[in-house]
C-alpha cells in the first residue's frame, strides 16, 4: 500500500471510531428501544403507484374482561331528595340588605358593611339568596346540614371569599332554574383565623344542585374549594377564572352531571388528599397545569387517591401539565375524553386501566399515556399521539402493557410493547408523514385500518380485533376516504381510495407484530 493509501486508510478508521463513540454517547442519553431496522420500516417511502377502492366497515370490537375499579361513589345523603329544608331564611343583597327570618331564636343574621354572619342550630333551613352586591359576602356557621339556594344572587367581595361557609356539616348549592348567579371574592383577602381558599369555600361537603347558571371568578386562589369533598350533580356552572385551582378539595371530587367550564392558572380539579370520580356531565378545563389530578404522594397509608371516569364528555387543554393525573390507578371505564396537553396526555403512578369509552390523547411534549406501573386496555377506542423520540404513545416502562379488547391506535416516537398475556393481536410499524393516511388491509382486501396522522411519527402501534391471527397484510399509504366518519382519524366507515402500495408486509404469527419502529423497553 502507498504512503498516500496508508494515511487515506488511517483516517478512515479514525472516522469510523469517532462515529460509534458519537453514536454510544446517543444511545445512553436516551430511553433503551428495540428497533426494527429492515427497509421497509418507513411506511412514508417508496412504494408503487395504485388505484383501487377498500371498503372500511364499522367492525364490533372484541371486549375483554374489565379491570380496575367500578367506584361511582354513591351515597344516599347526597341526594336532595332525601334530605327536607321546610324552613327559608330570604337575604336579598342590595345598597340595602332585607332579610326574612321566622327562625330567630336558632338562626341569628348579622350583617356590617354589606357582610352577612348567619349563626345557626337550626335544622332543614333553606338559605335564599339573592339580589347583588358589589361589596359583601354571605358567611354562615350551622350546626346541622342546610341548603344554600341561589336564586339570580350576584356577589362581589373585595377582602375575601364571596360564600364562605364555616361548617363542617353537608351543605347543597341549588341553582334555580332559569338562574343566573355571579360570585367573585377580591383581589386581596382580609387577615383572618379561619381558612377561606377560595371564591366559594366550605369546611364541609358540597352538594351542588339545580339547572341555574353560575359563574365562579377566583383572584386570590381557588374557584371552589373544600376541606371535604365536592360533588356536582347537576347544573351551569363556569369558573371563569382561578389564581390557582377551579375546584380544589381535600378530600374527593364527584360530578354526576351538569356542564362545568373551567380557565385555572394550576390544576382544573384537584383532590389533594383523595380521588375524582366523573359519572357523567360536560367538562371543559383549559388550565396551565393538570385538567384533573389526584394528588397525594405522601405516607398515609388511609390516603388512597385514584381517578374513575365512568362517563361523561371531557374535554382538556394545558399549557404546562398533564392531563389527568392519578398518584396511584386509573381506571376508564366510559366517557369520551379529549386531552391535548404540554405534558402527559394521562398519566398514573401505579396502574391505568381503560374498559370502554373514547380517547384521545395528544401530548405535545411527552407520552399520550404513560403508567409508572402498569397498562391494562380491555375495551374501548383509544387513539394516543406522543410527542418524538424518545417519547411513547403508550408508556409503562416496560412493565406489562395488556390488551385483551378495544381498539388502540398510537404514534410518536417509540411506544411499550404489549405483552404476552394480551388477547388482541398487535402492530408496531415505522414511520410515515403528518396529514397522510396509513391504511392496512388483507391479501383479500379486507381493511384492518385507516389512519389519518396528524403529526409526522417514528413508531405507530395499532392492535384490534381486525386483526386476524396468522394472516398476512400489507401497508398502503396516501390517498382520501370519501364518505367516511372518523375518531379523531381513525376512520371507521367510508371508502379507502388508494394512492401507494408500499414494501411492507407481515403476518400476524404472534401476538405482537413487530416491522419498524421503536418499542421502549425501560
Amino acid at each position: 500500500m502507498s504512503k498516500t493509501g496508508t494515511t487515506n486508510h488511517n483516517l478512515i478508521l479514525k472516522t469510523m471510531a469517532l462515529t460509534m463513540a458519537f453514536a454510544m454517547i446517543l444511545t445512553g442519553c436516551r430511553k433503551d428501544t428495540t428497533t426494527n431496522n429492515n427497509s421497509s420500516t418507513d411506511t412514508n417511502t417508496g412504494g408503487t403507484a395504485t388505484t383501487g377502492t377498500s371498503a372500511i366497515v364499522a367492525a364490533s370490537a372484541t371486549v375483554g374482561t374489565a379491570e380496575g375499579s367500578t367506584e361511582v361513589g354513591a351515597n344516599v345523603d347526597d341526594l336532595i331528595a332525601n334530605s327536607t329544608f321546610g324552613s327559608a331564611v330570604i337575604i336579598n343583597l342590595g345598597s340595602t340588605i332585607t332579610i326574612t327570618n321566622p327562625l330567630t331564636s336558632t338562626v341569628t343574621i348579622t350583617q356590617s358593611n354589606g357582610d352577612v354572619v348567619v349563626n345557626s342550630t337550626a335544622t332543614g333551613v333553606d338559605y335564599q339568596i339573592t339580589g347583588t352586591t358589589t361589596n359583601g359576602s354571605v358567611k354562615i356557621y350551622s350546626e346541622k346540614k342546610f341548603k344554600v339556594t341561589l336564586n339570580n344572587a350576584n356577589i362581589t367581595n373585595n377582602d375575601g371569599p364571596a360564600l364562605n361557609i364555616q361548617s363542617s356539616k353537608r351543605a347543597f348549592i341549588e341553582l334555580t332554574a332559569g338562574s343566573t348567579n355571579s360570585l367573585t371574592d377580591g383581589t386581596s383577602y382580609a387577615t383572618s383565623t379561619e381558612d377561606q381558599k377560595g371564591t366559594i369555600f366550605s369546611e364541609g361537603q358540597l352538594i351542588f344542585v339545580g339547572t341555574g347558571a353560575l359563574t365562579v371568578k377566583g383572584n386570590v386562589k381557588h374557584g371552589i374549594a373544600s376541606d371535604d369533598y365536592i360533588r356536582i350533580i347537576s347544573g351551569n356552572i363556569s369558573i371563569s377564572a382561578a389564581a390557582t385551582d377551579g375546584i380544589h378539595t381535600n378530600d374527593a371530587v364527584i360530578v354526576d352531571g351538569g356542564t362545568i367550564a373551567i380557565t385555572a392558572k394550576s390544576d382544573g380539579i384537584e383532590a389533594e388528599e383523595g380521588h375524582v370520580i366523573i359519572n357523567d356531565g360536560t367538562l371543559t378545563l383549559n388550565t396551565v397545569d393538570d385538567g384533573i389530578a389526584a394528588s397525594y404522594e405522601g405516607t398515609d397509608a388511609t390516603i388512597v387517591p385514584y381517578v374513575n371516569i365512568n362517563g361523561g364528555t371531557i374535554t382538556i387543554k394545558t399549557t404546562q401539565g398533564e392531563g389527568i393525573e392519578s398518584k396511584g390507578v386509573m381506571t376508564i371505564n366510559k366517557g369520551t375524553i379529549t386531552a391535548n396537553t404540554y405534558d402527559d396526555g394521562i398519566n398514573a403512578a401505579k396502574a391505568i386501566y381503560i374498559n370502554g369509552g373514547s380517547l384521545y390523547c395528544y401530548a405535545n411534549n411527552n407520552d399520550a399515556i404513560d403508567s409508572n406501573g402498569t397498562i391494562t386496555i380491555t375495551g374501548g377506542t383509544t387513539v394516543a399521539i406522543g410527542a418524538n423520540q424518545p417519547e411513547a404513545s403508550f408508556d409503562c416502562d416496560a412493565r406489562a402493557f395488556k390488551i385483551t379488547g378495544g381498539t388502540v391506535i398510537g404514534i410518536a416516537g417509540a411506544t411499550s410493547g404489549p405483552s404476552t398475556t394480551s388477547t388482541i393481536r398487535s402492530v408496531v410499524m415505522g414511520s410515515g408523514a403528518a396529514n397522510t393516511i396509513v391504511h392496512i388491509e388483507a391479501a383479500d382486501g379486507t381493511e384492518a385500518l385507516t389512519f389519518l396522522a396528524p403529526k409526522a411519527y417514528s413508531t405507530l402501534i395499532y392492535a384490534s380485533s381486525k386483526l386476524i391471527a396468522n394472516t398476512t397484510y400489507t401497508v398502503y399509504t396516501g390517498g382520501t376516504v370519501t364518505g367516511g366518519t372518523n375518531f379523531n382519524g381513525l376512520y371507521l366507515t367510508g371508502t379507502y381510495n388508494k394512492a401507494t402500495k408500499t414494501s411492507t408486509t407481515f403476518t400476524t404469527t404472534n401476538v405482537l407484530t413487530q416491522v419498524g419502529g421503536s418499542i421502549s423497553r425501560n
